[in-house]
């Protein structure tokens, strides 16, 4: 996957982050969704990465990680405060 800077990596996680706590009805703040657009696009990566799949794409591959990613770490929040 192509990588991007810093600074897209915090808009775009952000994003997508929010993005994922809007559509899973979580309500973190704004640093949170940051973390987790960012964790869950590594998060999403290396899970794809199993399956031998990789996402292209540049900033949209990012954020289409990152969302996924995080929609998964919200998933199994939830799993783990049961």
């Amino acid at each position: 996957m192509e990588r991007v800077g810093w600074i897209s990596a915090i808009i775009i996680g952000g994003l997508a982050g929010w993005l994922a706590g809007k559509l899973m009805e979580a309500r973190y703040g704004i640093f949170l969704n940051i973390v987790l657009g960012i964790v869950g696009s590594v998060v999403a990566s290396a899970v794809l990465a199993q399956f031998h799949v990789e996402v292209v794409g540049g900033r949209l591959g990012y954020f289409v990680t990152g969302f996924l990613g995080a929609c998964l770490l919200i998933f199994l929040a939830r799993l783990v405060r049961r």
